[in-house]
């Protein structure tokens, strides 16, 4: 995965972090304001749930997502505990000299992120 001369890795999975922070030169953080990452969860959900969108190897949204409040069984309570969790962590590691190398980048709005896109796509089609 990481092996190759240009590769992308979504997810933020403290398992493999290391691994993958050790070969990687960016890190994009899309920190959006809670408010806005839950309402994008709970109608993210709620589609997927209603419609039994498939979302990889035949799994779909439990109903259970809509009404429980265990991080370990819904994504929405997990987004709603974790948002914090993340925040500190990432803004920790972008301040920690041992991933000095790397190039933090903290998208803070749909904006900037597709600000962000943008400038990608063109120095991409220029190389």
């Amino acid at each position: 995965m990481t092996e190759a001369p240009a590769w992308v890795v979504d997810g933020n999975y403290s398992t493999v972090r290391e691994l993958v922070w050790e070969r990687a030169d960016t890190v994009v953080w899309f920190d959006l304001p809670y408010a806005q990452a839950m309402a994008r969860t709970i109608r993210r959900t709620v589609r997927r749930t209603v419609t039994r969108q498939e979302l990889w190897n035949g799994n779909k949204e439990p109903w259970s997502n809509l009404y429980s409040w265990n991080p370990q069984t819904s994504i929405i309570a997990w987004a709603a505990t974790r948002h914090r969790v993340y925040r500190q962590r990432y803004g920790e590691a972008e301040h920690d000299p041992r991933w000095s190398r790397l190039r933090f980048v903290r998208l803070r709005s749909q904006r900037e992120a597709d600000a962000f896109l943008t400038e990608a796509t063109i120095t991409a089609d220029k190389e």
